[in-house]
């Protein structure tokens, strides 16, 4: 197909722009990978920007030796694997009927799941309904409280209700009930929708610390990312006391810091190449009709 002039030119803006964009998501993540294996001389001049100074694997060596890390990592992978396998049966269950014809009362169940997504009850009574369900220091305050994500059932309800409807007939004409249909039909023809939404899921949940902050005080259960968020919080504190000239643990080195960023955040990105193939035809669905 020949570009006339003014398509090329603006394919080449487009082309500037995500170069752009790209930019600022992968240089932030190569100075703190530079950090990680730099040495505290450097780091404390100010010299390290995309490459290694000093280069040291003590940070790295330091963060593996440190078992409390490790079982933070085992368990988040562990929760997250859960989460999101719970969360997506929990979410198609959901979708599935609304997205049926004769369902009765799909449209008021619809409303009130948008509603949720504009109206939050606030961390207070989160927390009080979270201590009468006695479900404080427990996995289930990680879990259960984000069970069904609003936007993400409403994407997987309208994928649904895209299939023809010609599927269906053909279905109750054979003998299928809902749950073969479902399983048989619907889900093998939803594949890559779901794949996205699972990564979604995913990395919303490795992501998510705020919940284990409020909910969690066994260091046992701290996710990867609270574990991470009380490295750095201690290490102001100290530095901070340490400039008062009060006595205390001394700051944690800001090459650790960044290793220890390294370590929570590696794990995750490796998911998307497996996904990668199903996340693309995902995205685009419903961009091209037949």
């Amino acid at each position: 197909m020949i570009q006339n002039p003014t398509e090329k030119i603006g394919n080449i803006i487009i082309m500037l722009l995500l170069g752009i964009f790209c930019l600022f998501c992968v240089v932030p993540m190569l100075h703190i990978f530079a950090l990680s294996l730099s040495g505290n001389r450097a780091i404390m001049s100010g010299e390290v920007t995309m490459w290694p100074i000093d280069l040291s694997f003590e940070p790295y060596q330091n963060v593996f030796g440190d078992m409390s890390m490790i079982r933070s990592l085992m368990f988040t992978v562990w929760l997250v694997v859960g989460y999101t396998c719970v969360s997506l049966i929990a979410t198609i269950l959901a979708a599935y009927p609304l997205s049926r014809r004769n369902f009765k009362g799909k449209n008021v169940l619809f409303a009130l799941i948008i509603i949720t997504m504009f109206f939050n009850p606030g961390i207070i009574p989160n927390y009080l309904l979270i201590k009468q369900l006695h479900m404080l220091n427990s996995v289930w305050s990680l879990v259960l409280p984000l069970l069904i994500n609003a936007f993400l059932l409403i994407i997987l309800k309208t994928t649904f209700t895209q299939l023809p409807d010609e599927l269906e007939d053909s279905a109750w004409m054979d003998g299928c009930g809902h749950f073969r249909y479902l399983l048989q039909i619907v889900l093998p023809l939803s594949l890559p929708i779901i794949a996205t939404l699972a990564l979604y899921s995913a990395v919303d949940r490795w992501n998510m610390f705020q919940d284990a902050l409020f909910y969690i005080n066994d260091s046992h259960l701290y996710p990867i990312q609270q574990k991470l968020y009380e490295i750095v919080v201690n290490s102001q504190v100290n530095d901070a006391t340490a400039q008062e000239g009060f006595g205390g643990s001394a700051p944690v080195p800001e090459s650790l810091q960044a290793a220890s960023i390294m370590f929570a955040t590696v794990p995750i990105l490796l998911v998307y190449p497996w996904l990668q193939r199903y996340f693309i035809s995902g995205m685009l669905v419903g961009a091209v009709k037949g």
